[in-house]
């Protein structure tokens, strides 16, 4: 007989997400000198896996099935752990977003979990592994870090923003979002990448990014940094009224975000491989 689904508000799992990814970020920064001399790939060569990305996810999980049996998670490393019931929570989790940031040692690496409830992103947070800087948001109820509410950039010319993005790990893939980018440099005041989706959407929300936008993302990478990007005021979707998805994710303050939108659908953004 299936768990009967906990019912809760998104104030408490966006506590139970906080607590949760807190000690999962504690996992990944202990398990760092271990876990870079044990690495596989994926998709491509450059396309990396740790012990560290299994063994947070696998925490996580438990630790979220233990208080919650009824619900599902979907995670980056696993996949789906259970079917989710009717009325229940779906969690979606990257446990260490931003692997190579992690093989380097790089301070850009975040544990992302988000809670899904009929299909509608409600809570998430993304905590910065390497520094403890955490992000949170719940529907309606606003984005925040350090008791501040966020409210993202006040830039409102595209020449004038400093524009986020990323790249895929298929060399043709790269080849088209550098055509992109060649196109897209001389209308910003700059790009940056800094190889972690969550952290930037969240850079976004704050303000530290002016817009952001990648192709090729999945669910996990941008589920709670989404919601925190969108409850901070910024427009989050993707190109010619398709919602935000592998094919495209934009976000940017609504002054921005046409003039961002409009370069990305010249450049063929959303197209290539």
């Amino acid at each position: 007989m299936s768990e009967i689904p906990v019912v809760s508000t998104p104030d408490e799992l966006l506590a139970l997400a906080v607590r949760v990814a807190r000690e999962a970020a504690v996992t990944a920064r202990r398990m760092r000198a271990a876990a870079i001399g044990d690495v596989e790939t994926k998709s491509t060569d450059t396309d990396v896996v740790t012990a560290a990305d299994k063994a947070v996810e696998r925490q996580v999980v438990e630790a979220l099935l233990a208080e919650r049996p009824g619900d599902g998670v979907l995670g980056e490393e696993y996949g789906d752990s259970a079917e989710v019931a009717p009325g229940a929570v779906r969690w979606i989790l990257d446990p260490i977003d931003g692997t190579v940031n992690y093989l380097y040692g790089l301070p850009q690496y975040a544990v992302s979990l988000a809670a899904e409830s009929d299909g509608e992103v409600v809570a998430g947070v993304v905590v910065n592994a390497a520094t403890g800087d955490e992000w949170t948001a719940t529907r309606g109820g606003g984005a925040w870090r350090d008791g501040r509410r966020l409210s993202g950039s006040v830039r409102t010319t595209l020449d004038q923003s400093l524009v986020g993005t990323g790249f895929g790990y298929d060399a043709r893939r790269r080849a088209h979002q550098g055509a992109v980018l060649a196109g897209l440099i001389t209308r910003v005041r700059d790009i940056r990448r800094f190889g972690a989706a969550a952290l930037d959407l969240c850079m976004a929300a704050e303000g530290q990014l002016d817009a952001y936008f990648e192709k090729g993302l999945n669910a996990w990478d941008h589920a709670a940094g989404g919601l925190i990007a969108a409850e901070a005021g910024l427009t989050v979707a993707g190109l010619a009224g398709a919602p935000a998805g592998r094919t495209m994710l934009v976000a940017a303050p609504p002054a921005i975000f046409p003039a961002l939108h409009d370069a990305l659908v010249e450049l063929d953004a959303a197209g290539g491989p």
